[in-house]
């Protein structure tokens, strides 16, 4: 008996090892097989000016990526800008300052958010927040705007990224032990104070860690963008113009690459340009955190 069970558990310690390097492997093979797909255009135009270069023009073979890397970070950042604020005070209410009634009530609410369909988003992001800056945010800054525009991108994204935060960041705050709470009122700081010195600081890997999902997840939306952000290639100088995030363009182009010569390898070029960068964000932000870690520890 004794030797069964043993083998019982070298088999398994085998089998979540085998699963784990073929999750890996699995990551390492999309990688290879956008690269690979790419090869076409990166032996035709040097790289440099496939990401410096505004000009796209797929008819005369010209693939410029510049503009589609810059909206994909502008419709991004404005989503972080506003969802990240937002979603820290819910959770903190939630979590220090609401009764169980209160939070029983609101929670599944927003995880309700987390399960809407992307193209409703997208639908009430053209029906509202379009005319809503065209209407009556825009005339403030500017003389005209369609509304299709990074900011309407922005906004959108931010609503579906919301119950995302907030379901984390309420997760951190509960892991963080009560004693330390009931040690700063004893010492008589405010509960606004115990949440500024105790809660936050004691939660800052997983609010990184948070907005690093958070980002993750808006770098990689389709349909909601590319149904409000206006989808012309160019650079937006401002929140109030278009622009085409990498994913809108190969959710919008991909059914037409077989008809134009280099458009496949263009597309794929630009899905890996999308993972190259969530890659690299995710890399750097677990270098943030390990250090983080080592420097509370």
């Amino acid at each position: 008996m004794k030797n069964i069970r043993l083998l019982k558990d070298r088999f398994l310690s085998k089998a979540f090892l085998t699963l784990t390097i073929l999750s890996i492997f699995t990551v390492v093979l999309i990688g290879l097989g956008l690269f690979y797909k790419s090869l076409p255009l990166l032996h035709s135009t040097s790289l440099w000016n496939l990401l410096s270069s505004s000009e796209w023009k797929p008819f005369k073979e010209t693939f410029g990526f510049y503009p589609f890397i810059v909206g994909t970070f502008w419709v991004t950042g404005i989503a972080i800008i506003i969802a990240l604020p937002l979603s820290m005070l819910t959770a903190i209410y939630l979590s220090e300052y609401a009764n169980i009634r209160v939070r029983k009530l609101v929670l599944p609410l927003i995880e309700l958010l987390s399960g809407i369909p992307p193209v409703l988003f997208g639908v009430w992001g053209v029906l509202v927040i379009v005319p809503l800056i065209q209407d009556r945010i825009a005339p403030y800054f500017i003389e005209f705007t369609t509304g299709y525009s990074v900011l309407a991108g922005g906004i959108v994204l931010a609503i579906m990224i919301f119950p995302l935060i907030i379901s984390i960041l309420i997760e951190v705050f509960d892991n963080v032990p009560q004693e330390l709470r009931d040690a700063s009122s004893a010492l008589g700081a405010t509960q606004w104070q115990t949440t500024k010195k105790v809660l936050l600081r004691k939660s800052v890997d997983g609010i990184i860690a948070s907005v690093v999902l958070a980002i993750s997840r808006a770098f990689g939306e389709t349909i909601a963008v590319l149904m409000v952000c206006g989808n012309l290639a160019q650079v937006p100088k401002s929140v109030f113009d278009s622009g085409y995030p990498l994913p809108a363009l190969i959710a919008n182009n991909y059914g037409e690459m077989m008809s134009i010569p280099m458009y496949d390898s263009a597309l794929m070029f630009a899905a890996l340009l999308l993972f190259v960068i969530i890659f690299l964000f995710n890399a750097i932000s677990r270098i943030i955190l390990f250090r983080i870690e080592k420097r509370t520890n």
